[in-house]
């Protein structure tokens, strides 16, 4: 057993990983990985040393500290994203408007893009009959030209609607992500409690103007 300290001094005590009760008048090497009681002189408790880690065991404890910080700051972004969805849309009436004017900005566009077909495919029309006149014969290049321009204008006008159609589906699919994430807050769920959310905070800021394109 190593001695105990000198009247006045400090007493580490530990039991090793034998079982074997030490004492000194300084940290116990044996004891590194077990905690060490610090005593007065008079056998009081002064205070309890916890165990010294490995530098392994360091690297674990600091990964883990900071997980459990980058989990801290989730759970009050979280918070916040939840006490602003709530404070924006204090019922269902309110997100279905917003979700109305968010596809009508969309759909504004969409009926640009059908009107432009529309055009497109009555001006192919006397285009068509113009080329009967010279069935057997090569086309004139203007009027190939013509033709080419009003096929491109309309395949792009058609590409055009199916982006379109597919931001719908997308705006739909965001708001009805969120209405469901409301439904369990205005029901009582604490801000927070929740799953992290999946989608944006404000989908209007997510959800860029829909803008015609005209070829």
């Amino acid at each position: 057993m190593t001695p105990p300290a000198k009247s006045g001094g400090s007493i580490f005590s530990c039991t090793d990983a034998n079982g074997k009760r030490l004492t000194s008048d300084r940290p116990i090497p044996e004891c590194v990985a077990r905690e060490q009681r610090v005593l007065n002189a008079d056998g009081s408790l002064r205070q309890v040393l916890p165990p010294t880690l490995t530098a392994a065991e360091r690297a674990e404890a600091e990964a883990r500290q900071v997980e459990a910080a980058a989990e801290r700051v989730a759970k009050q972004d979280t918070i916040r994203r939840d006490r602003s969805l709530m404070a924006r849309y204090p019922n269902e009436a309110a997100h279905r408007r917003a979700r109305d004017a968010a596809l009508e900005t969309v759909r504004s566009s969409m009926r640009i893009s059908e009107s432009r077909i529309k055009t497109l495919t009555v001006e192919r029309k006397p285009l068509e009959e113009e080329t009967q006149f010279y069935a057997g014969k090569q086309v004139p290049a203007k009027l190939k030209s013509q033709i080419d321009a009003n096929d491109a204008a309309l395949a792009a006008q058609r590409s055009l609607m199916q982006d379109q159609q597919a931001e719908v589906g997308r705006i739909d699919g965001l708001f009805d992500t969120e209405l469901s994430r409301l439904k369990k807050l205005w029901a009582g769920a604490p801000p927070g409690s929740l799953d992290t959310p999946s989608a944006p905070a404000s989908i209007a800021a997510a959800t860029p103007s829909a803008k015609p394109v005209n070829r």
